[in-house]
């Protein structure tokens, strides 16, 4: 009899098996029990490999201390955060996280390439033989000579991206990472960051760029004073705070009449005539679609909402 042996699987580590990111009830807080301010008040967060995240919130609502909170930058209140299982600390200095941060200087007096090769000398010998493909990467071997001094705020921007990306990490964390880069400069990243996703990096960012998130992000989380007040895929967010926008030529004959019906149905708001045109905004959209084109209307378009929309909805209060 033939004995059929299964050779055993390598084990995993802890961390391999872990979800890339966790936050779990974890608050931020500063000054005296009296006068204490929350930056962020009660936090719970999961994000897997490959994901890429965007964080959305207005001003002070805490993405910038949660992001210093990954890195290991700004030590938790109370509550725990993991980045593959272990402390933030470790994973940076380990070079398995990297970021782009609004704050944070370069050294002026070096050029790009030397500011790069200096990063990279203190990961590894292989970071440095990343040196070359990082510069293309980011957009700067035409500049790759240039003093940092001498690079617009866009291109320093561009330069932080190089220095993040040179470790190889397993997740980036982007603190308005595009701010002051061109349109092109701004398409450009966001295609290595796309392709950087699909190949299994783990992607965090905040911005202001509503388009950005809505374009870029899978997954959407927005904050308001220190909290989530929304998580969810970017399409059914949008698509889940808003109603859609209609409008249509109005038929010649019976216009009156489908304006009396339109205005009465339940979950159409915003009736207004202009020139002819009728615009609305109405929750069924395919109902009153169908309603439009069968009293004789047409050129009739149909708007889904934005993520500003839902943004705006979710931190007006």
């Amino acid at each position: 009899m033939t004995t059929l042996t299964v050779p055993a699987e390598p084990p995993v580590s802890i961390s391999e098996r872990s979800p890339a990111i966790v936050l779990e009830g974890v608050r931020r807080h500063y000054g005296a029990s009296d006068r204490r301010v929350d930056a962020v008040a009660g936090l719970d967060l999961t994000v897997h490999r490959g994901e890429i995240v965007a964080l959305l919130g207005p001003n002070g609502a805490g993405k910038t201390t949660t992001l210093d909170m990954l890195l290991g930058l700004t030590p938790a209140s109370e509550g725990r955060v993991a980045v593959f299982g272990q402390a933030p600390a470790h994973a940076t200095a380990s070079g398995r996280i990297a970021a782009v941060l609004q704050t944070g200087g370069l050294l002026s007096d070096l050029s790009v390439r030397e500011t790069v090769e200096v990063i990279a000398s203190l990961h590894s010998r292989e970071a440095l033989r990343r040196v070359p493909e990082t510069l293309e990467r980011a957009d700067l071997l035409r500049l790759a000579r240039r003093r940092v001094a001498k690079c617009s705020g866009g291109e320093q921007q561009r330069v932080k991206f190089a220095l993040a990306l040179v470790a190889d990490p397993d997740i980036l964390v982007l603190d308005e990472p595009t701010a002051g880069m061109d349109v092109t400069a701004r398409r450009r990243f966001w295609e290595v960051m796309r392709a950087d996703a699909d190949a299994g990096r783990t992607i965090v960012f905040a911005t202001h760029y509503l388009e950005e998130a809505e374009q870029f992000a899978r997954r959407t989380v927005v904050m308001n004073r220190g909290r989530i007040v929304a998580d969810a895929p970017t399409d059914r967010l949008r698509a889940s705070l808003g109603a859609r926008t209609l409008s249509a030529t109005l038929p010649a004959e019976g216009a009156r009449e489908l304006l009396t019906v339109l205005d009465a149905r339940p979950g159409v708001t915003d009736l207004r005539v202009d020139a002819g045109r009728v615009s609305l905004r109405a929750a069924d959209s395919d109902v009153v679609a169908s309603a439009l084109l069968a009293s004789g209307a047409h050129d009739l378009e149909i708007v889904a909402p934005t993520l500003e929309t839902a943004f705006t909805t979710l931190t007006e209060n």
